[in-house]
């Protein structure tokens, strides 16, 4: 066993020494039929032996582990075509999802894993969602800024204006992140730059709230970038970028600091870690409430007609105009001017 299998495999049995019981359901005779994390642990070993034993003793084909799902899935995670290609000859679901909605392919997209996400395609995996607003491949690809993948997915026929569960699109995702090549690549494909989530938000509001100038400028013409950079930064709402810990990733980081004490390697939690912020982060959009933005009074008066003074205010919590008016002003008469020859200095 080298030394980096070796690694990975103390990293995953520390794991579980510390959260789980034991790895398997044990059995009196034959072939012992792995419990959930026991089946994550060995297919993401990628032991293949296990797996058909597993199987040839009646586990079934789309049995879901513990973390990333089913053998299909977690070889399509781990960029492993062998083990993808053992469960779908048992008759694997190319399609299935797992409990956060990730099928094979986003899978393998989020990890940029290019030869496993066209091994899925040639085979039938679905490229565009079923369902009109559900977070897509090209959405994993583009937020991981994994370029190559995302540009043979749109190439393959991906929806470019695909939108998640809020409604955000794949360009909103590649902003968020600040992925200035990704967005560049997406708007000369011709994305819709105008798309907005239900929080009211879209390609500009995020561009200004996090900062990243050099993407609103692909975004607008040079009159409307210079008007955005002029608004109160209120206007586009507070960059709230801290992420919630969730019970697994508090258990990984404590799987870390165990690692680091005893000088071995972390690649493999790492990854499960990065792995866990993203759902996090892909929760918060899910549920999160609207940005808070600035309440901006409009007030509009002309000196030939002072009876027709508003005033509006223009923005509401989803940045959306709104149509409160004052009543008119009283006074209906000519306004009096100081004779011209009267006027002091001060």
């Amino acid at each position: 066993m080298n030394r980096m299998v070796g690694n990975r495999l103390a990293a995953m049995i520390i794991g579980m020494a510390l959260v789980w019981p034991a790895s398997v359901l044990r059995a009196e005779d034959g072939v012992a039929l792995p419990n959930p994390t026991g089946f994550a642990v060995a297919m993401e070993l990628g032991d293949l032996a296990q797996a058909s034993a597993w199987l040839d003793a009646g586990l079934p084909v789309d049995f879901m582990g513990s973390r990333i799902g089913s053998g299909l899935m977690i070889g399509a995670w781990e960029g492993n075509l062998d083990l993808m290609r053992l469960f779908i000859s048992r008759g694997a679901d190319i399609n299935q999802a797992n409990d956060n909605g990730e099928t094979p392919l986003v899978l393998a997209a989020w990890r940029g894993n290019l030869d496993a996400v066209k091994w899925l395609i040639e085979r039938g995996a679905r490229i565009n969602t079923p369902h009109p607003r559900q977070w897509s491949a090209l959405h994993y690809a583009v937020f991981a800024g994994q370029a190559e993948v995302a540009e043979f997915l749109i190439a393959q026929g991906a929806d470019i204006d695909a939108l998640s569960t809020n409604g955000s699109s794949v360009l909103m995702m590649a902003i968020y992140e600040g992925r200035q090549d990704m967005a560049k690549m997406l708007i000369e494909k011709g994305a819709d730059r105008t798309v907005k989530n239900d929080w009211g938000d879209g390609a500009l509001d995020w561009s200004m709230r996090y900062n990243h100038l050099n993407i609103a400028r692909m975004l607008t013409n040079p009159e409307e970038f210079n008007i955005a950079v002029s608004q109160p930064k209120e206007k586009w709402g507070t960059a709230n970028r801290s992420l919630r810990m969730s019970k697994e990733l508090e258990q990984l980081l404590g799987m870390r600091e165990k690692l680091v004490e005893r000088g071995m390697a972390t690649d493999a939690i790492d990854k499960r870690i990065a792995a866990e912020r993203v759902r996090i982060v892909r929760s918060e959009f899910d549920r999160q409430a609207p940005a808070q933005r600035v309440q901006t009074l409009e007030i509009t008066a002309s000196r030939k007609k002072p009876q027709e003074q508003s005033a509006q205010i223009i923005y509401d919590d989803k940045g959306k105009a709104v149509g409160y008016k004052v009543p008119a002003a009283t006074y209906f008469g000519t306004p009096k001017m100081p004779p011209k020859g009267n006027v002091k200095n001060y």
